[in-house]
């Protein structure tokens, strides 16, 4: 049996199926395998546009799958990620629009991920914010994400934790212990208390609760987000964030 090199093309599309085409491949001789691989070679050498329209296709699918585990992960897990007591809820405490950032103090690309995120805050006045810690650089980042906490504790209002929030985020240097409890008592808030708050169970569950749900939706990095139903990994920008709140609030960039 002889084959056209007008079939390349469902040749190929067999190829890149791979279980549909291992499957059949026992029917055919060693010579007749030969001429396949030959006949997909040459076609694809003359028509090397296929691989683009192929890893394409590839990564479209990659990416709807990835955003259906993420909004599963989202649905699964909605009652901790947008209403656990502890979040830090910031913005239009009923908004319309759930903006959940985890963050690390340490971490370079969350200095700006703050100045988005405070943008948005002012600009939309029907957004809700919930900021959970995410201590991934450190122990330092630990002990600073640990003083956060407590200062939740003590700041259930979020008015002064997001000043301190700001000062210690946008500060210079590394954020410790040391550093974090300096810029709780330069913003007013009650430093032995909150020493001695740091190793309470309270700080320990929200720490480990963060953790336990970044890793259901594949965090792995900071800062990261949940935008109604979509996750969102890295600091991508002010633009990029208003698209994200404009699909969970009416399914389009631009509501």
């Amino acid at each position: 049996m002889r084959f056209s090199r007008t079939i390349a093309p469902a040749l190929l599309a067999l190829a890149i199926c791979g279980a549909p085409l291992a499957a059949s491949a026992q029917s055919f001789s060693d010579t007749q395998r030969g001429e396949i691989e030959s006949i997909i070679k040459s076609y694809l050498l003359s028509h090397p546009e296929v691989l683009e329209e192929v890893s394409a296709e590839l990564t479209k699918r990659q990416a709807a799958a990835e955003a259906e585990k993420h909004a599963n992960a989202v649905t699964a897990n909605a009652q901790t990620i947008f209403n656990s007591p502890r979040g830090v809820t910031l913005g239009n405490r009923d908004g319309d629009v759930n903006f959940v950032e985890f963050f690390d103090y340490n971490c370079g690309y969350c200095k700006h991920a703050m100045n988005d995120m405070l943008t948005l805050m002012k600009a939309d006045p029907k957004l809700r914010v919930v900021l959970k810690e995410f201590p991934v650089l450190g122990q330092g980042s630990v002990e600073a994400a640990q003083v956060a906490v407590a200062v939740r504790i003590q700041d259930p209002s979020g008015k002064k934790y997001l000043d301190f929030h700001q000062k210690l985020l946008g500060g210079r240097g590394q954020a410790d212990k040391a550093r974090a409890l300096a810029v709780a008592k330069e913003v007013g808030l009650d430093v032995a208390r909150i020493e001695k708050d740091m190793s309470s169970p309270e700080v320990r569950a929200t720490i480990e609760e963060n953790f336990k749900l970044a890793e259901s939706m594949g965090m792995n990095g900071t800062p990261s987000y949940v935008i109604g139903k979509q996750v969102v990994i890295g600091a991508v920008g002010i633009d990029a964030l208003k698209e994200k709140v404009g699909v969970a609030r009416c399914g389009k960039a631009t509501c």
